[in-house]
């Protein structure tokens, strides 16, 4: 079921009309959010072509101060996260996405929230990933006070997103 639905989104994919405004009203939504503007340490995500880009909410939430942190795949398994210190401080990584080099950030008891993206999530916070789980494994391993917004665009969030035992609901959904 989700391989069909992710073979079906691909397919839908190839351009995101309007991604700029919509990515402009994400970040407007996201640094207006209530959890967002009170948290001290925010992990993001560098965008992939058909994800919002979020990328100006790195310099937006550390100029006022808050700790941001990115991941960066470490292998086919795991990904790390690393504190962001910069645009001139970030590589192209796996998968063609941008990831910051520098310091690992281990202690997870101090990301207040987390910014997850995914092909799709439905109202009730289900997310349908890309499929090879770093998301739902370096969750799992976090403490479960960790707020999790899911960001996507409005024309993927789904009635239903099939769900597994292991996959991680997130607390919020924000999109265009």
């Amino acid at each position: 079921m989700k391989k069909a639905l992710r073979r079906l989104l691909r397919a839908d994919s190839r351009s995101v009309p309007e991604r700029q405004h919509r990515s402009e009203e994400i970040v407007r939504r996201l640094t207006s959010h209530p959890v967002v503007r009170s948290a001290g340490t925010v992990m993001l995500f560098c965008p992939l072509p058909d994800e919002p880009d979020i990328s100006g909410l790195l310099d937006i939430l550390s100029g006022e101060g808050k700790t941001v942190l990115l991941p960066r795949v470490v292998d086919e398994q795991q990904m790390e996260v690393l504190l962001y210190t910069g645009q001139r401080n970030l590589r192209v990584g796996a998968f063609g996405i941008q990831e910051p080099v520098g310091d690992v950030f281990s202690d997870y008891r101090k990301i207040d929230v987390v910014l997850v993206p995914g092909m799709a999530f439905d109202a009730s916070g289900r997310r349908l990933g890309r499929g090879r789980g770093y998301y739902d494994r370096f969750l799992a391993h976090c403490p479960s006070s960790m707020y999790k917004i899911g960001v996507c665009f409005s024309f993927r969030l789904l009635e239903s997103v099939p769900s597994e035992p292991h996959d991680v609901i997130m607390d919020d959904v924000v999109t265009d």
